[in-house]
């Protein structure tokens, strides 16, 4: 799901903060995506951190990593995915506070960040007159998006807890049902060419609930529906193979975006 790549403004070369949207990008992000669910449980749960404890640390090294991605003048991998898994544990975070320490419905919550999201999509194009993430070359663009990104792992938690638990269609029935639904976007742009802004943002939603669906899968006891592999060893694996991928992307540049202006 690409769109151009680049644009003439004034002859002044300068660089996208976001990578290129290729194949790498989406395995990231759904490995990131299913991280932020298993290192969420894995912080609350198994090393008993608590829910408003692993909140707050959480936030502050989600602070830090986004000071650090604001201060780049360029896309650098590793401070962009490393603020992409964080922001993906505060997403589910911020869900489950709501839910659990709230009593906050998840219909509730899954309509309140939809909300949320529209309105941020709203503002971010009203001033700026574009969505697009090949333009990301300036404070305002780039606080608009990752303020998106930030409601589409809340969203996405939402909407896969309300899914798998709350609608009982169980963990890997949403994540084959999300699944199916990102290959319906897909189809739709290769063959019946919808937008590539629309296309881009309606995938990415949709695999912050992909992603949370199959982390449970996985990580959940057969009793609750999983395979009971543990949140340990898949945030493992899934971390490795992430620090895998940026590594590799540092070094050969194949995601970068280059504009002009």
């Amino acid at each position: 799901m690409n769109s151009s790549n680049s644009f003439i403004t004034e002859g002044k070369k300068v660089f996208n903060k976001v990578p290129e949207i290729t194949i790498f990008f989406w395995i990231i992000k759904i490995m990131a995506t299913t991280v932020g669910e298993t290192a969420a449980d894995l912080l609350n749960f198994n090393l008993n951190w608590g829910l408003t404890n692993t909140t707050y640390v959480m936030c502050v090294l989600l602070l830090i990593t986004l000071f650090l991605q604001f201060r780049t003048k360029r896309y650098i991998p590793a401070i962009y995915w490393l603020a992409v898994v964080m922001i993906s544990v505060v997403g589910t975070l911020i869900t489950d506070n709501l839910v659990d320490n709230l009593g906050v419905s998840l219909v509730t919550t899954t309509i309140f960040f939809t909300a949320a999201l529209i309105i941020t999509f709203m503002a971010w194009y009203f001033s700026e007159k574009t969505l697009s993430v090949h333009s990301i070359h300036t404070i305002k663009r780039e606080s608009f998006y990752w303020l998106a990104i930030l409601f589409t792992f809340a969203l996405g938690t939402a909407a896969g807890d309300l899914a798998s638990e709350g609608l009982n269609w169980g963990y890997l029935n949403s994540a084959l049902i999300f699944a199916a639904l990102i290959a319906v976007i897909t189809i739709a742009y290769y063959r019946f060419k919808l937008n590539a802004v629309t296309a881009f943002w309606i995938a990415y939603i949709l695999t912050r609930p992909l992603g949370a669906s199959i982390g449970d899968y996985l990580s959940q006891s057969s009793d609750n529906g999983g395979l009971n592999l543990g949140t340990v060893g898949i945030s493992t694996i899934f971390l490795v193979i992430i620090l895998s991928l940026v590594i590799y992307l540092s070094k050969t540049g194949r995601d970068e975006i280059k504009v002009e202006q």
